[in-house]
C-alpha cells in the first residue's frame, strides 16, 4: 500500500536525559502522535471513531530500531504508511528522520477493537480511506 503521512516536530529539553539525548520511551510517544495526526488527516478522530463507530485502535506489537540519537532542538519528521491490512488489524511502518537521514524505524501492528477489547472489523470509514 502506498498511502502515507508526514508528521514534523522539535525536541525540547523535556524530552532528552542529562546528557540532551532524547530518552528511548519518548521515541513510542512521538509514534503514537504521529499515528494520531494521520488519522486526523484522514478527516477522522479517535474519539469520533469511539463514539460514532465503538471502535479504538489499540497498540498489539511495537518493533523499533534505534539507529542514531535524536538530541535537543533537533527537528525531526515521521513518515507513517500502511504495510498491510487485515479484516482488524493493520500495520504500519513509522520511520523518523532527521535532515532526510533516518535515525529510528519501527513497525507497529494495530488493532481495532470495542469498548471491551474485544477485536472487531475495522470500521468501513477506516477502512475505506486507509486504501
Amino acid at each position: 500500500m502506498s498511502k502515507y503521512f508526514k508528521y514534523k516536530f522539535k525536541i525540547y529539553y523535556e524530552d532528552t536525559d542529562s546528557g540532551g539525548i532524547v530518552y528511548y520511551a519518548n521515541y513510542l510517544k512521538y509514534l503514537e502522535r504521529a499515528r494520531s495526526e494521520a488519522i486526523y488527516s484522514l478527516g477522522l478522530t479517535n474519539t469520533n471513531l469511539q463514539k460514532d463507530h465503538d471502535t479504538l485502535i489499540i497498540v498489539k506489537t511495537c518493533n523499533i530500531e534505534y539507529k542514531k540519537p535524536a538530541k535537543f532542538e533537533d527537528e525531526l519528521e515521521i513518515i507513517s504508511s500502511i504495510l498491510s491490512k487485515t479484516r482488524s488489524s493493520f500495520t504500519m511502518l513509522q520511520i523518523i528522520k532527521k535532515n532526510e537521514e533516518i535515525i529510528s524505524e519501527a513497525t507497529v501492528q494495530l488493532v481495532t477493537v470495542n469498548k471491551e477489547g474485544k477485536p472487531i472489523k475495522i470500521p468501513e470509514i477506516l477502512n475505506n480511506l486507509l486504501n
